[in-house]
């Protein structure tokens, strides 16, 4: 049985924000679940008994060898990638680096990491990713109402 195939897979990601306000953003490669060629939020799927904001952490130092705290909760994604025949219920937040500085250490999965600006973002974005970016600056927004 395969997660996101045979039934729903669970995920999570985060959106890694610096003192610039960039994001952090990964180029899916050719060995990952799905969408190659697509750039995404760091993130994977939830092991069983694993709690997601420890799944979340884990992953993003599994991806690339940094620490993160998470800020907040920003939403999920109903992730249905009906070319690939995948669903996946995706649990995103928003994050910042506490310790290290991001490498690729899966280049098998992950073609490249970049920063982007908000008013800058690479082409061809996931579904979570953009939907986190919408939920992250509404965010803003109503902060400063």
């Amino acid at each position: 049985m395969i997660p996101g195939i045979d039934y729903i897979g669970v995920g999570c990601g985060a959106l890694i924000i610096n003192d610039k306000n960039e994001t952090l953003l990964i180029k899916r490669g050719g060995k990952s679940k799905n969408e190659i060629g697509f750039w995404g939020k760091p993130g994977g799927a939830v092991e069983f008994g694993e709690k997601v904001e420890d799944a979340v952490k884990r992953e993003i130092k599994e991806e690339l060898d940094i620490d993160i705290e998470l800020i907040r909760f920003i939403g999920f994604t109903d992730h249905i990638i009906k070319s690939e025949n995948q669903h996946w219920v995706t649990f995103n937040y928003a994050a910042k680096i506490i310790r290290g500085e991001p490498k690729n250490m899966e280049p098998e999965k992950t073609e490249a990491i970049g920063w982007f600006n908000f008013n800058n973002l690479p082409k061809n974005i996931n579904q979570p990713a953009i939907e986190s970016i919408q939920e992250y600056l509404k965010s803003l927004k109503m902060e400063t109402l």
